[in-house]
């Protein structure tokens, strides 16, 4: 069973060119790296686990920044057979990794299908996770001069 607690994790450049992947479960599903917490892992170990199993990137490609900032959803009715039962809400842990470039990553076979480098806005506008959008365009208030 999956545990309730998971990460958001953007990756992008510093002129916030933002990764997206697409979703082998959901074709035409968008989003940054996500994942949930494994046993009693740090979240920012589960952070970097998850970019590294999704993308291949190690935690010395770039910056991390944890954004300290918690968002709490209710999970898809599509998924929650993945979580104990009676489980419906996901509390999510936001980061960013700020890469040198935009990199080729290493897709994890079966998670997901494509990838895409894409402009900050345009990135905003294709992810299907409402959290996911705004966390995208809260890269623009973070990083840009």
């Amino acid at each position: 069973m999956k545990q309730p607690v998971s990460v958001l994790v953007v990756i992008h450049t510093a002129d916030l060119q933002v990764l997206l992947i697409e979703r082998a479960d959901k074709p035409g599903y968008w989003q940054s790296v996500t994942g949930s917490r494994e046993g009693d892992e740090a979240i920012a170990d589960t952070a970097q686990r998850e970019v590294a199993e999704e993308t291949g990137f190690a935690a010395e490609a770039g910056q991390w920044h944890d954004w300290q900032q918690q968002n709490v959803y209710e999970i898809y009715p599509h998924w929650r057979h993945r979580y104990a039962e009676g489980v419906t809400h996901n509390t999510e842990h936001v980061f960013s990794l700020q890469l040198p470039g935009t990199l080729r990553p290493t897709l994890a076979p079966g998670e997901h299908l494509a990838w895409q480098w894409l402009p900050w806005q345009q990135a905003a506008e294709q992810v299907f996770s409402p959290s996911n959008a705004a966390a995208i365009r809260a890269l623009a208030q973070r990083f840009l001069p």
